[in-house]
C-alpha cells in the first residue's frame, strides 16, 4: 500500500469548528495521518487538544515555529500541514513550513492584508513545496460539472453572473458576548483583515463565481455596511462586478440576514442558456438551454460529466455534501503531493485553488473596501 501522507495542523484545537472539518476531510479518503499539531496559541490548550486527538505528547507543540523546526528535522516528520488559524496567522505559519520543504494546505482567505499576501506570495514562489488554499466549495461535483459545461461552450458567451452568500449568525453583536470566539476574531480587523463579511464569505462567493465562469473580475463597485452598532468591519455587502471576458455580475454577502444559514447560490447566464446551483441543495444543477424546459442534472445521475464523476463517491440518490466537497480538496492535495514525491507536477493543480486564487481573493477584498470608502465608486482589482 502507498504510505499515507503525514499531516500536521496549526490551529483547530478544542471547540474550533473548522479544524474538525479539516480533520474529517483529510480522513475521508484515507490519504492522510494526523501526527502532529500546534493546535492553539495557548500552550496548555494546545497540549490538551493534541492529547484528545491521540497525538504523541512530544508532537503536541506550543507554537507553529517549534513545530516547523522540529518536524522538519525528524526522519518521520510531517510532509504537509493544515493551517486553520485566524487570518493574520496564515502568512507567518505558511512561511515557516514552506521554507522547510513542507507542503501547506491553508484555510482561506490567503492572509489578513494585501501586504501580508504579497509577502507570502514571494515565499510560495520560492518554495519547492506546494501551497493549496481550501476554497472548499470548488470541490462539489456539480460545481465541477458547471465549470466543465461553461468551458465546453454549453452556455455560449457568458453575459450575467450572479452569486450570493447570506447568513444570519451575526445579526446581533455576538462578538460582544464574550462567549463566541469565532465572532470575536472574525469581526476584529487586526485578526480578520479590513473585510468582514466580504473577507469571510464574500471571498468564497467571488472565488466560486470566477472558478465556474473561468474568468476573473477586473473592476467592481461595492457598498459595504456594518449594520450592528459598534461593529468594526462590514456585515453586509452589495457588489457590482465586471469580468475580463465581458460578463457583468452581482455579488451579495451578508451575515445579518435572518432566516439564512449558509445560503450560497450561483446563477450563470450566457447567450445559449443558464445554470443555477445552491450550496444547501448541492447534488442538483439546473440547466436551461434557451427556449427549452429546465433540465435537472444530478450528481451521479445521467448527464453527469467527467469532471463531476471524478469527485463523486456514492451512487446517485445518496446525498453528498459539505464534508465530501471539502474532502475533494484534500484528495486533490494528496494526489499532487504524491506526484511531488516523484518529482512530477500533477494536472490536478490546474483545478485546485492555490496562490493565484488566493491573490485574486485578497484583491477582491481590498477593492471592495476601497470602493466602499469612495461611495461605491468603480475600482480596479
Amino acid at each position: 500500500m502507498t504510505k499515507r501522507i503525514r499531516l500536521g495542523m496549526v490551529g483547530g484545537g478544542k471547540d474550533a469548528f473548522i479544524g474538525a472539518v479539516h480533520r474529517i476531510a483529510a480522513r475521508i479518503d484515507g490519504e492522510f495521518d494526523l501526527v502532529a499539531g500546534a493546535l492553539s496559541s495557548t500552550p496548555e490548550k494546545a497540549r490538551d487538544s493534541g492529547a484528545a486527538l491521540g497525538l504523541e505528547p512530544d508532537r503536541c507543540y506550543d507554537s507553529f515555529e517549534a513545530m516547523a523546526e522540529t518536524e522538519a528535522a525528524r526522519p518521520d516528520g510531517i510532509e504537509a500541514v493544515s493551517i486553520v488559524t485566524p487570518n493574520h496567522v496564515h502568512g507567518p505559519a505558511a512561511k515557516a513550513f514552506l521554507s522547510r520543504g513542507i507542503h501547506v494546505i491553508c484555510d482561506k482567505p490567503l492572509t489578513a492584508t494585501i501586504a501580508q499576501a504579497e509577502d507570502l506570495a514571494e515565499a510560495i514562489r520560492q518554495a519547492k513545496s506546494l501551497f493549496i488554499l481550501t476554497h472548499n466549495y470548488t470541490g462539489y461535483p456539480m460545481i465541477r460539472q458547471a465549470r466543465e459545461m461553461i468551458a465546453a461552450g454549453d452556455l455560449g458567451a457568458l453575459r450575467v453572473v450572479q452569486v450570493e452568500y447570506p447568513q444570519d449568525w451575526l445579526t446581533e453583536a455576538a462578538e460582544q458576548s464574550g462567549e463566541n470566539k469565532q465572532a470575536e476574531w472574525r469581526t476584529d480587523p487586526e485578526r480578520s483583515g479590513a473585510g468582514g463579511s466580504v473577507g469571510d464569505i464574500g471571498s468564497h462567493a467571488h472565488n466560486l463565481a470566477c472558478f465556474v465562469a473561468g474568468d476573473r473580475v477586473e473592476k467592481l463597485a461595492a457598498d459595504l455596511q456594518a449594520f450592528v452598532p459598534g461593529r468594526r468591519v462590514d456585515d453586509n455587502a452589495h457588489v457590482l462586478l465586471r469580468f475580463a471576458g465581458g460578463a457583468r455580475g452581482m455579488l451579495w454577502c451578508s451575515q445579518v440576514a435572518p432566516g439564512n444559514e449558509n445560503a450560497l447560490r450561483l446563477r450563470v447566464y450566457g447567450e445559449k442558456g443558464g445554470l443555477e446551483w445552491s450550496q444547501e441543495d448541492p447534488n442538483y444543477l439546473w440547466f436551461t438551454p434557451f427556449g427549452e424546459p429546465k433540465r435537472l442534472l444530478t450528481r451521479g445521475g445521467s448527464g453527469a460529466r467527467a469532471a463531476a464523476s471524478a469527485v463523486t463517491r456514492t451512487p446517485g440518490g445518496h446525498p453528498e455534501g459539505y464534508l465530501e466537497g471539502f474532502a475533494n480538496i484534500y484528495a486533490g492535495a494528496a494526489q499532487a503531493i504524491r506526484a511531488a514525491r516523484d518529482g512530477r507536477r500533477d494536472p490536478v493543480l490546474d483545478v485546485l485553488p492555490g496562490l493565484e486564487a488566493g491573490l485574486e481573493g485578497m484583491r477582491f477584498i481590498d477593492a471592495c473596501v476601497r470602493s466602499s470608502q469612495q461611495d461605491a465608486a468603480w475600482v480596479a482589482l
